[in-house]
């Protein structure tokens, strides 16, 4: 029988990551949070010192790299680097690592292994448009900029970092330029995805919407 994919795509702070993660609960389906994958090889190259320009270097370790997913942590060669992932240092440094055009198809391909084995909630950037275009639920997440800040400032306090919002408005912008300007698979929303706006809903609303949509409620 041929798997489910259920792709949200949108900038950060929309909430997606977190409404992907609930919703895969409720439907039982394998949560796959393809930003933290982008994240753990730019952990990775931060922490052995790899110089942002050595693409060679970076598509090696991508290649090697063993990317586990185990309930709500994330292992990277064994080694669980959850919070390391969520820092500030990452969080400026993944777009331009996840711009890498053999990094990116790299990472596609351990993801579509995923969606051979299991149903699969995922989201990021361009699981819509590039990673499973022909995914059977495409949603697109927008959200005001404010309201992004303020809950990217929260995930940081989460992760025990108190970070000025004036800083993450900058940071979020930078990004959204970067990631929708790129040429190698911008965050563009697909053409026959549903377009949520998160920026007055609560999480509980927001997985509720996409599960009465995926279970044909709606």
């Amino acid at each position: 029988m041929e798997k489910v994919v259920v792709a949200i795509d949108g900038p950060s702070g929309t909430g997606k990551s977190t409404t992907a993660k609930l919703l895969a609960e409720k439907l039982d389906y394998m949560y796959i949070d393809s930003g933290a994958m982008y994240r753990a090889v730019t952990y990775d190259v931060l922490s052995k010192k790899i110089n942002p320009a050595d693409t060679r270097k970076i598509v090696e370790l991508a290649r090697n790299a063993r990317i586990e997913f185990r309930g709500d942590e994330f292992f990277l060669n064994g080694k669980n680097v959850t919070k390391e992932i969520r820092s500030i240092e990452v969080t400026n440094k993944v777009s331009s690592v996840s711009a890498i055009k053999e990094l990116r198809k790299i990472l596609v391909d351990k993801q579509r292994e995923y969606a051979k084995k299991f149903n699969v909630v995922m989201d990021g950037r361009d699981i819509g448009t590039v990673v499973f275009p022909e995914a059977k639920f495409k949603f697109f997440f927008t959200c005001d900029l404010n309201t992004r800040a303020a809950r990217r400032r929260q995930d940081f306090i989460d992760h025990g970092m108190k970070i000025p919002v004036e800083k993450i408005m900058l940071e979020l912008k930078k990004r959204d330029e970067i990631d929708t300007k790129r040429k190698e698979s911008p965050l563009r929303k697909a053409k026959d995805a549903i377009e949520v706006d998160t920026t007055n809903m609560i999480i509980e609303e927001q997985v509720n919407l996409l599960l009465r949509r995926v279970q044909g409620l709606d």
